[in-house]
């Protein structure tokens, strides 16, 4: 397959895109894992299912309709939650059902034939597109200036929200600014492996990496070296049996960390 990397510019393509997936997996999986908002975050990814329906209504690229969604999903699931008392999970299940039901109105009202919509919703790596490429790199650089940026705040905020308040950070701005980025990151890993998948590839590299470290830089490092092997293995594997590359992915994903735990937990016992 090596070979074939050189001479295909759609492997090529899904050789950068899994390098620049697992930055953002690295990233946003530690923050919504260390802050517990895994299923937030999952509404939001199924949310943005809305905007790739618009995308093709409207003849625009779907993945800046997955982000028009996304970013509003986000902003509208910090918003309702900050000022109700309305339970989360009850947030959570509407988002994730209107985003749904309007893609698929939005699909049905598409002129012509409907279009296939597999790719956004189990992902398939090997379609990513130069254009998919160049907006997964923007997207990247925001989440890596952010985190650069405000790595201290952040950090205290993950780990202590109420300290971080009283001392002066303006907590309600870092609770945006996290939500956006989590709807930058689930627009990245739409075309690697899908609406459907994405929460896999974001927690599975974090929880993988937290067996090894409890260090916050540690943690995001490994989990991008983990999800590049996630992706490396997994486009093999595609490529090599002809099968779904986002189920590939996780597949590999799941196995690891499984053997990874076994394996840890056999040496704590040992210790012990």
């Amino acid at each position: 397959m090596l070979e074939a990397v050189f001479k295909y510019s759609f492997l090529q393509n899904a050789f950068i895109g899994s390098i620049l997936a697992s930055i953002a997996c690295g990233i946003i999986g530690t923050i919504i894992i260390e802050k517990k908002i895994v299923m937030m975050s999952s509404g939001i990814a199924h949310t943005s299912f809305g905007g790739i329906g618009m995308g093709y209504f409207l003849g625009i690229e779907p993945i800046m309709g997955a982000l028009v969604f996304a970013v509003s999903a986000a902003l509208g699931i910090v918003t309702i939650n900050r000022k109700s008392r309305e339970n989360t999970d009850v947030l959570i299940g509407m988002f994730w059902s209107l985003g749904m039901a309007a893609g698929v109105l939005f699909i049905a009202f598409t002129p012509g034939y409907p279009p296939d919509i597999s790719s956004y919703l189990f992902g398939d790596i090997l379609t990513v597109t130069r254009t998919d490429i160049w907006i997964m790199l923007v997207l990247d650089a925001i989440i890596a200036f952010t985190l650069i940026s405000l790595y201290n705040i952040l950090k205290a905020y993950l780990f202590d929200s109420e300290f971080s308040s009283v001392v002066g950070v303006k907590t309600v701005f870092i609770e945006y600014l996290i939500f956006i980025m989590i709807a930058l990151t689930v627009v990245i890993l739409i075309r690697v492996v899908g609406i459907i998948l994405i929460m896999a590839l974001l927690t599975v590299p974090p929880a993988c990496a937290k067996l090894f470290t409890y260090d916050l830089k540690k943690i995001i490092l490994y989990s991008i070296l983990f999800g590049m092997l996630f992706c490396f293995a997994g486009l093999w594997m595609s490529y090599e049996l002809q099968i779904a590359s986002g189920a590939s992915i996780i597949i590999i994903a799941g196995l690891i960390y499984l053997f990874l735990r076994i394996v840890t937990r056999r040496k704590l016992r040992n210790i012990v």
